[in-house]
């Protein structure tokens, strides 16, 4: 597991071999998403690289019930 430590300006470093997985690139913006007392980072990536992404997956019960608008 990698780990990164929080500095004195709540800044974090992501690790090299974590950059070189997911190609992430300086300046890039990526997205906090915390839930249930987990952050989780989501690089943003531009909508044509998504383009099919979710071709041939099942809808049913993707979302959990407190996310789900009635």
């Amino acid at each position: 597991m990698t780990q990164s430590t929080l500095s004195s300006k709540y800044q974090l470093v992501v690790p090299k071999e974590i950059r070189k997985q997911l190609h992430l690139h300086s300046g890039q913006k990526l997205t906090f998403i915390v839930k249930n007392g987990s952050i989780t980072l989501v690089p943003e990536r531009p909508l044509s690289e998504l383009r099919g992404i979710a071709r041939g997956m099942k809808t049913r019960n993707l979302r959990e019930k407190e996310d789900r608008s009635l």
